[in-house]
């Protein structure tokens, strides 16, 4: 069973406009940055994820979970639910520490979807409906997807991080706290 829960919540402490880059390329002048991040308590085991959406000078946080899942769906959800934040089409700029993430929208996506989402090897490409989804959604979009390294003192990803694996914590709260089902 996948329970999956989605809250907003408020911004605690991140300021907007936090950023240790400048953009390389100046015709790509962002008007939203989206910060995601996953992350998995054993793989598979409980997960959270969490995006932070800065726009316009404020700062918007998105955080979800499911019971069981991996660390890969979590990175994808995570900017997954960013982008469902977004009204209309914006310039995006997309940061994650999940290579999964940037590389398969980077540069392996074009070619799943031209073999029928198989992968270079012939077998199906592993969270299809995810990536699926986020190439839907991406799509009304101007984006660009960076790497960062995870863990480095980037404010924006480490706060993703801290609001993903504090949703870790309350999945597993909100799953004790379901009445146990009686034995059969």
């Amino acid at each position: 069973m996948n329970d999956r829960y989605n809250r907003t919540v408020k911004n605690d402490g991140f300021r907007a406009g936090q950023r240790s880059d400048r953009n390389a390329d100046d015709r790509f002048l962002p008007d939203v940055t989206l910060y995601a991040d996953g992350a998995c308590e054993g793989n598979p085991g409980p997960g959270g994820y969490a995006a932070v959406i800065e726009t316009g000078g404020s700062v918007h946080e998105v955080v979800g979970s499911e019971w069981r899942t991996t660390n890969n769906r979590m990175e994808l959800m995570a900017v997954i639910a960013g982008f469902r934040t977004l009204g209309r089409s914006r310039s995006v700029r997309v940061v994650s520490d999940s290579r999964y993430v940037v590389d398969g929208m980077n540069k392996w996506i074009h070619g799943w979807r031209r073999k029928g989402w198989k992968t270079a090897a012939g077998s199906p490409v592993k969270n299809r409906e995810l990536w699926e989804e986020l190439d839907r959604i991406a799509s009304r979009h101007r984006v660009r997807w960076e790497w960062i390294r995870g863990h480095a003192g980037h404010p924006g990803n480490e706060r993703a991080d801290t609001l993903a694996r504090q949703a870790i914590s309350e999945a597993g709260n909100a799953r004790a706290s379901l009445p146990c089902e009686p034995a059969g």
